[in-house]
């Protein structure tokens, strides 16, 4: 489909944006995005999922599906082995806390979810109410204790809440529960998949009767032990000390994705030598390779590109697939 000219175009995407029972309207606020209602919970801003496919927003591939140009032009991501495009990045908007939660690694969602993958994710944290915090990880020392507690409902004894704020990123494995909670606005980079299991989703109504919870599959995966659900945390000011201006700084790496910050202060450049990378500005505006970006715009640097110039005075978090 492409040729070496072809390799070489920015791809910049349009988001797909999902109503949430617990979602809110600074999607539109604070992004500037046009959204369906003032219950938008996530904004899909770089996904070739079935339940949300992003169109090309401009240039020879306008209108192509991030699926297609996977299928169509493998040029563009290095020639990749995987079926469909691995990662999916999203912006969350919580206006009400997230049900408590939990997903399986790929083995197990292969196994009891028509051959999906697995949800290893991680997140950036854009904007938090103060002293605000999030359920991360939980208090069972065994699995007979954990099953306890989950199926007597003993959430206050069960869930470990970690403090959170603005800047800060954290690491959620396959098997720890976890939840957002109100107030909070992330960017979540992950794998390809749409697999969640329900915990606990403080018995909301939706259309007349409580959302679907999933324990049996919950308790299967979760996991137990010294480390259990503890994932990482890098607090914003180990980031801010470890990252220095106009340089890509590596928050994470793991056998999904690898993920960056990267903090534009005048002028920089840098070499695009994944097999494609996938940029999210988060504050701020600038230019890269001659093109005008701006806070809100995801788009994703194609292989082949080489040498990446960016201006201006903005952030943006970047990742790519490891390996």
């Amino acid at each position: 489909m492409g040729t070496e000219t072809e390799t070489r175009e920015i791809l910049f995407l349009n988001p797909v944006f999902k109503e949430m029972i617990w979602g809110g309207d600074r999607l539109q606020k604070d992004w500037g995005y046009r959204i369906p209602s003032p219950q938008t919970g996530e904004c899909w801003a770089v996904s070739a999922h079935p339940h949300g496919d992003c169109t090309v927003r401009e240039g020879r591939y306008a209108g192509k599906h991030l699926s297609e140009l996977w299928r169509e032009a493998p040029e563009l991501f290095g020639f990749r082995r995987e079926s469909s495009f691995p990662l999916l990045v999203k912006i969350i908007d919580a206006q009400s806390d997230l049900s408590i939660q939990v997903h399986p690694d790929d083995a197990y969602a292969a196994k009891w979810e028509n051959g999906s993958l697995g949800k290893t994710e991680c997140w950036y944290i854009l904007d938090a109410p103060e002293n605000a915090s999030l359920v991360m990880g939980h208090n069972a020392e065994t699995r007979e204790q954990l099953a306890e507690m989950v199926r007597g409902g003993r959430w206050k004894e069960f869930l470990r809440y970690v403090p959170v704020k603005k800047g800060d990123f954290l690491q959620i494995n396959p098997g720890t529960v976890h939840a957002i909670t109100a107030g909070l606005v992330i960017l979540e980079t992950q794998q390809s998949s749409d697999i969640t299991y329900r915990v606990y989703d403080y018995d909301r109504m939706q259309n007349g009767r409580k959302r679907e919870l999933h324990i049996e599959k919950s308790l299967d995966v979760i996991a137990v032990g010294p480390e259990a659900g503890k994932g990482g945390i890098k607090r914003a000011e180990q980031i801010e000390a470890d990252c220095e201006p106009n340089r890509l700084c590596l928050l994470i790496a793991c056998g999904c994705y690898r993920v960056w910050k990267l903090e534009v202060r005048g002028e920089t450049a840098f070499e695009q030598d994944t097999p494609f990378m996938i940029m999210s500005v988060i504050e701020g505006e600038g230019r890269i390779c001659g093109h005008g970006i701006r806070k809100g715009d995801h788009f994703i640097l194609p292989n082949g590109l080489g040498t990446v110039r960016l201006e201006g005075n903005m952030g943006l978090i970047a990742s790519s697939v490891c390996g």
